[in-house]
């Protein structure tokens, strides 16, 4: 059988088979149902309070008079809190709260100075967001009681609190806005994770897969019929192709739900990440730094689990390259908020940290062309130069057996592919 025939039928035969395992279809599912629960968020958290429970909060105002414009001020805060007048006693609050009737009871009083003051009390005080929004409100009354006492007007309190007027502007031509840099932000944010979680999670079944097939023997049998070099690639390819099916579903999944919901998410989820106008040279960088980053670390947990014999050891032998990745998502996590910083600048053109750093400074700067296709030709030169090496590793590392857990092993693999 020609050689090509041989390398087709290994990379169907990887594909089709990891295809239809339950473990794939299982984790499909489970993966498909997390992005559909983030992209319906707010109806998931709409149905878990429809009565109104999770967010009532009782208040006894002891002046009589605080209720009312407190609440008003909340309004403007957080439209979602409902604040209703407590007649009862602070005992009878709080056995409502531990029944669950109420999340918890705002105590409003009077200060020396005649001034609002408050005290909130809930069976937890784990959620900041609703003590922050009625600490909020009752500082806004403060400061207009406050400012009723020294007989300000309302134009002079507005002239007060009137926000200071302050630009930014950028010298570079073609720099982008505030706007376009949070909404990059959000869009580089979310293609992170997924550049992330891909290569991390498919570079690992490549691993996994060729030690299995060691542990199994069935090695001894490929190789009598095909070259390591081509199973190798094959497997790469194979599971390559497994990873961009798995994508288009999960991403047309979420797309289509960010559609259905992107009136009930306009002006703050889509918005802030940007969903509402996809940049398109954006995708095209994502997609490519995806693939390269793909292949690079495909290749190399390929010779590394080929170096292994037992299932458990895949994990000891890929954890420095699991590690790498790791690090990549960290400082790209951090050049988010400086990606003009010279360290990410330098670390865009590492081959390992690049899928991702170099991905972040193309799609919030605008960065000169060249730099973009200079850490693309360092990651394809990366990748060839790998991959000629983990060729002669994996051709030797398939044939190693026992325990082997260690990169000394590599050293075997070389010899081992010499004497061949």
């Amino acid at each position: 059988m020609p050689p090509m025939n041989n390398f087709w039928i290994i990379l169907s035969h990887t594909y089709l088979t990891k295809l239809k395992t339950k473990s794939f279809i299982v984790t499909t599912i489970v993966m498909l149902v997390l992005m559909l629960a983030i992209t319906n968020l707010n109806r998931i958290m709409d149905l878990f309070n429809k009565n109104g429970v999770a967010d009532r909060i009782a208040v006894l105002d002891k002046t009589g008079q605080l209720y009312t414009p407190f609440k008003g001020q909340v309004k403007l805060i957080n439209k979602n809190l409902k604040l209703s007048a407590f007649t009862g006693t602070e005992k009878e609050a709080e056995k409502k709260v531990e029944n669950g009737a109420l999340r918890g009871y705002l105590i409003l009083s009077l200060d020396k100075d005649n001034l609002p003051e408050g005290s909130y009390n809930a069976l937890t005080i784990a959620d900041s967001a609703i003590y922050t929004d009625l600490q909020n409100g009752l500082q806004q009354l403060k400061t207009m009681l406050a400012a009723r006492q020294i007989q300000l007007t309302d134009a002079q309190l507005q002239k007060l609190y009137k926000p200071v007027l302050f630009k930014k502007a950028a010298l570079e031509r073609n720099a982008k806005t505030e706007a376009e840099l949070n909404q990059a932000r959000g869009i580089v944010y979310i293609l992170l994770f997924i550049i992330y979680f891909a290569v991390l999670m498919y570079a690992n079944m490549i691993a996994m897969e060729v030690a299995i097939e060691k542990s199994s023997r069935v090695m001894e049998i490929l190789i009598s019929s095909v070259s390591p070099i081509r199973q190798m690639f094959a497997k790469i390819l194979g599971v390559g192709l497994l990873s961009i099916t798995q994508l288009v579903f999960l991403l047309s999944a979420g797309y289509y739900s960010m559609q259905k919901n992107m009136e009930e998410l306009k002006g703050s989820f889509s918005d802030f990440f940007g969903f509402s106008e996809l940049p398109i040279g954006t995708i095209i960088f994502a997609v490519i730094f995806f693939l390269l980053g793909y292949f690079l670390y495909a290749t190399l947990a390929a010779f590394l689990g080929s170096l292994v014999s037992r299932i458990e050891d895949v994990q000891q032998m890929i954890s420095p390259m699991s590690m790498l990745v790791v690090a990549g998502f960290v400082i790209a996590a951090f050049g988010l908020s400086k990606p003009d910083s010279p360290f990410i600048t330098v670390t865009s053109f590492i081959p390992f940290f690049a899928p991702m750093i170099m991905f972040l400074r193309v799609g919030m700067l605008n960065i000169p062309l060249w730099e973009s296709i200079l850490s693309m030709a360092i990651l394809t030169a990366t990748i060839i130069s790998l991959a000629i090496f983990g060729a002669k590793v994996y051709r030797g590392g398939v044939l190693m057996y026992g325990r082997s857990s260690s990169f000394k092993d590599i050293k075997k693999a070389l010899q081992l592919t010499k004497n061949k």
